[in-house]
């Protein structure tokens, strides 16, 4: 079941749900922008969360790791300091302390699942539909990290048929609660369509919520004269701020943690 609700293919949505209102086309710029790299889509991996640039080659891979942990740390730690549960070694029972949540309706469970599934991981035959059921779920039960997913998979055609409107729909579900890989990945479907003004707003939202590679687009298209040096100089504060922001909450987590 698809969500319901959605923008336009072509309409930036902002993290506060409402949209940014423009549409645009560069008209005869539009052809030479669909050849540029700038904001090449994130694919992150699922052992170490790191966003990374996608590439032809690299594409299917990131794609199939697009989760890096549950919404409790217990997945990536070896004790946990919320449930205080220890993370098991051996396969089987991480599979099962999954499958115990997932049968407690855990959005964020569900679409793990749905990676193992996808990977073969934790001793699951891989079964590329299996995925795509589970992340559906998830997705309807509000999970972000699922609907950044079901939009790599249906963007890219990994083991469905390829339908990139329904990939930037799931995308832009994640983009209006706050995903910054999402909302990355909308500025450069909309830049490979020719749309750079359109482009440059999505990222610009991005880059203000701490994203370099979004801030790195910005520059590249401000480089070609597809964005202004307002809007460069824009993102470069906003992008400063985030960080700072999130350094500070590092700090404070990390006391608050005794590390």
């Amino acid at each position: 079941m698809e969500p319901v609700g959605h923008a336009s293919e072509s309409e930036p949505v902002g993290p506060d749900n409402e949209s940014t209102g423009a549409t645009s086309h560069d008209g005869a710029g539009s052809e030479r922008a669909k050849t540029t790299t700038a904001g090449q889509p994130k694919l992150r991996d699922i052992q170490s969360g790191c966003s990374t640039r996608g590439t032809r080659d690299g594409r299917e891979k990131g794609a199939r790791s697009a989760f890096s942990s549950l919404d409790c740390p217990c997945a990536n730690m070896r004790g946990c300091p919320f449930c205080r549960t220890p993370r098991p070694s051996d396969e089987e029972s991480q599979l099962a302390m999954v499958q115990k949540r997932v049968s407690k309706g855990d959005a964020a469970a569900i679409a793990r699942l749905g990676n193992h599934y996808l990977d073969g991981a934790l001793g699951l035959a891989k079964d590329v539909p299996r995925a795509i059921e589970m992340w559906t779920e998830a997705a309807e039960l509000g999970s972000v990290d699922a609907h950044y997913q079901l939009g790599v998979t249906y963007y890219y055609g990994v083991g469905v048929e390829e339908d990139k409107p329904r990939g930037v729909r799931h995308w832009q579900e994640a983009a209006m609660k706050g995903f910054v890989e999402s909302r990355h990945n909308l500025g450069y479907a909309e830049n490979i369509r020719g749309n750079c003004e359109l482009a440059v707003k999505h990222w610009m939202i991005s880059a203000k919520m701490g994203d370099e590679d979004s801030l790195d687009a910005i520059k590249e298209m401000f480089i070609l004269g597809r964005a202004t040096k307002t809007q460069y100089a824009e993102a470069l504060r906003g992008f400063g701020h985030a960080v700072e922001e999130m350094k500070s909450h590092q700090r404070d987590e990390a006391k608050r943690l005794g590390l």
